[in-house]
């Protein structure tokens, strides 16, 4: 049995939750509405207020008969908890709930890599021109792509193409133990450790993490400048206007580091097919992002320089991508 329509497509973050509608196979996810995880109770409740505007603004609306719900979290079995949000819910619950023929819970950064193969050039932007991210409909069997995300928290995933479909690799990679590659680095860390008995990647490299790297990095500075209360967009304002010297060092310590990261994760996943960078923080950093060191740090592996400098790398600059992965694991669907 396939995923009968029409679909429900949902991205849900530690701030955010993001909903949209499919109505038939090939068609777009459409009536995208951005809500507020704080501001409901749980899934169930989000997803009823979405559609019930729905219903309210389109006469003779037709409520889903599947949904794909990607979430911030390790799906491992019917009790979900978010990692940075307080929704913790039964997925039988909510199929019941919604009223649904098919529910499918999956890692919000497993549907992000779903979404790869459907980028289109609007979407994303290349590190270089000269360098740039091959569509992945032109793919032969095998090849992988893998995302990092640092938004609230720090997803990452990969995604194989198979010989019938795309197939996602979901893991938790943010919390992976992050590694200095320089002194001063090594010397922020130890900051960290001060107060985290694990600094794994996320600690840093996200919108919950941010504040620490910055008050790791004042300290590691030796900077009196008071950041105690700075918040990830105080951070990233200051960096681009260039008038905290602690901002712009965090903003450039973060992109080093997500560099090596991304490095890491490519080799890790054999990623040959590239490496794509999403969550809303790197967006905003503009040509902050691409005057930095990731990419001389993502291709600084020692004997597999050379390795990595194949790999092409690019910013997903559509922040709402991850629905139409979410869309592609109900049409890959088969009961």
């Amino acid at each position: 049995m396939s995923a009968p329509f029409p679909w429900l497509v949902a991205d849900v973050g530690g701030t955010n939750a993001r909903f949209g509608y499919v109505k038939a196979l090939g068609a777009p996810v459409e009536h995208i509405e951005v809500l507020s995880v704080k501001g409901h109770a749980g899934p169930a409740e989000a997803a009823q207020a979405y559609l019930n505007g729905l219903a309210a603004r389109f006469e003779g609306f037709e409520r889903p008969r599947s949904a794909a719900l990607a979430v911030a979290t390790a799906v491992t079995a019917d009790r979900v908890v978010l990692t940075n949000a307080a929704w913790d819910f039964s997925q039988k619950a909510v199929a019941q709930a919604l009223v649904l023929d098919v529910l499918i819970l999956l890692n919000d950064f497993e549907a992000q890599a779903l979404s790869l193969p459907r980028l289109g050039a609007g979407q994303a932007r290349s590190w270089s021109a000269d360098h740039p991210v091959v569509a992945a409909s032109h793919a032969p069997v095998g090849t992988v792509l893998s995302v990092l995300g640092p938004g609230t928290g720090l997803g990452v995933g990969g995604v194989v193409r198979t010989r019938d479909l795309w197939l996602a690799l979901p893991g938790e990679g943010g919390h992976a133990t992050l590694a200095p590659g320089n002194d001063f680095e090594g010397e922020v860390l130890a900051v960290a450790r001060k107060s985290f008995r694990h600094v794994s990647a996320e600690r840093f490299l996200s919108g919950i993490g941010m504040p620490t790297l910055c008050r790791s990095v004042g300290e590691a500075l030796g900077d009196a400048e008071d950041v105690a209360a700075y918040t990830p967009e105080t951070i990233v304002g200051k960096a681009l206007d260039g008038s905290s010297r602690v901002c712009v060092q965090t903003v450039q310590t973060f992109c080093a580091l997500l560099g090596s990261h991304a490095g890491n994760v490519a080799l890790i996943q054999g990623a040959r097919g590239g490496v794509f960078i999403g969550g809303g923080i790197v967006p905003r950093l503009g040509e902050l992002f691409f005057q930095s060191e990731f990419r001389q740090r993502f291709d600084a592996k020692g004997r597999f320089d050379t390795y990595m400098s194949a790999i092409p790398t690019a910013v997903i600059t559509d922040t709402l991508a991850a629905l139409s992965g979410a869309s592609l694991a109900l049409e890959q669907f088969r009961a």
